[in-house]
């Protein structure tokens, strides 16, 4: 059975449950069927510059209103800094402590017949001006909450140092040398520690057997473990975290996980977690040192393809594509019970307080899941306010924006 043949199965199976495909369809399938037949998993895939603002009703999305918003206007209500005028956004973005820090665009860059790599280049917030600039030096950019300093990473991963970048002067303050290299950065919710996962070979690499067809993953990690990082001192340890073997093969191969599965602290900080969609929770918990331990209170709903992971007061978590109530809406996950309800929006990307969340959502009778915009939608509320112009093109294609973003 070939891609698309799996494909439009799936979204048979799902427009039968629920009418819409969430976004990036074809990603899970893609991990679900592998897992399924052969355990192999695909890749899944602040100074504000003077302006002049126009305060505006909130408008009510799906409700019978005609928005009749001039396209170029600022929304400037209620801490909501939103250009729904740019896609991707050439001036600060932000919704109450939450704010746009940076976007990239991806494009694949071919090194030979059969291989080639994802590059990242990256718009990082001046914090001088409010605009978004563009920089090429950095492959990897993590930004901690106060939007004061961002991890960087420098082309050509797996990288050998880190860099702590001043997100107001555009410098780098000091670098940290490590013995295992590195190609993912993830900052703790308090912002003083720094995990890093280490890998032997570039997570972004992509293949092309024979010369033929699309570019797609590896299908072998090379992931070896990770730092936890003090970010005033640079110091910390590496532990390994070693591939299991799969229970689900006669032959005891090794697990497989996507190409790029990187780790990152639980909000409390005192466990490290990452996606394991082969796995029977599809995740993995592990202490500081790298011991293996099981899911803790709070954190079992955790999903590792949600960005916006657990509300601020960790009453809540980010859950999947939902679309029951609303064509395109979100679970929200009680931490603690389990206890889902839906909120607005495609794919919950950051909380904003503990009552909103910013996420890509669709307009109103949008037919194409990827003709999306950023919305800012509350908890339950019907209530969408439009942040960004909408993205072009679909999952993968080359000038897709992803944003990245800090509480402060």
């Amino acid at each position: 059975m070939n891609v698309d043949e799996l494909v439009r199965d799936a979204l048979r199976e799902q427009a039968a449950e629920q009418g819409f495909a969430g976004p990036g369809l074809a990603d899970r399938v893609l991990a679900l069927h592998r897992r399924r037949r052969t355990r192999r998993i695909a890749a899944v895939a602040a100074a504000t510059a003077a302006v002049v603002a126009v305060a505006v009703a909130v408008p009510l999305l799906d409700s019978g209103r005609k928005d009749t918003r001039p396209s170029d206007v600022i929304v400037d209500h209620k801490g909501i800094k939103g250009r729904p005028d740019q896609s991707p956004p050439r001036d600060l973005l932000s919704a109450g402590n939450t704010t746009l820090a940076a976007y990239s665009v991806s494009d694949t860059v071919k090194l030979s017949q059969d291989t080639a790599v994802v590059r990242r280049t990256y718009h990082l917030l001046d914090q001088r001006t409010g605009r978004y600039v563009k920089t090429t030096r950095w492959s990897w950019v993590a930004v901690a909450p106060g939007l004061k300093t961002a991890a960087v990473l420098e082309q050509d991963l797996p990288a050998s140092r880190i860099g702590l970048l001043d997100l107001t002067t555009g410098e780098v303050e000091r670098w940290i040398q490590v013995d295992h290299k590195v190609a993912g950065l993830s900052f703790s919710r308090d912002g003083r520690k720094l995990v890093a996962t280490t890998y032997t070979e570039n997570p972004d690499r992509l293949s092309k057997p024979h010369g033929q067809g699309d570019w797609g993953p590896m299908m072998q990690t090379s992931r070896t473990g990770f730092y936890v990082l003090d970010v005033a001192s640079g110091t910390g340890s590496w532990a390994e975290v070693k591939l299991k073997k799969d229970p689900d093969d006669p032959m005891g191969g090794l697990e497989m996980l996507n190409d790029r599965q990187d780790f990152s602290l639980t909000d409390d900080g005192r466990h490290v977690w990452a996606g394991n969609p082969s796995g029977k929770i599809g995740k993995e918990f592990w202490d500081l040192q790298g011991n293996a331990v099981s899911a803790p209170a709070g954190d079992k709903y955790l999903e590792w393809f949600v960005d916006a992971g657990k509300s601020p007061n960790g009453r809540l978590v980010a859950g999947d594509f939902a679309g029951e109530k609303w064509k395109t809406s979100s679970w929200l996950v009680d931490a603690m019970t389990g206890r889902r309800t839906e909120v607005r929006g495609q794919q919950l990307l950051a909380w904003v307080g503990d009552k909103q969340l910013i996420a890509w959502d669709i307009g109103r009778n949008d037919k194409n899941e990827f003709h999306q915009r950023l919305v800012l939608v509350t908890v339950g509320s019907a209530r969408e306010i439009p942040l960004s112009g909408f993205r072009k093109g679909h999952d993968g294609d080359a000038g897709r924006w992803d944003p990245l973003f800090a509480e402060g």
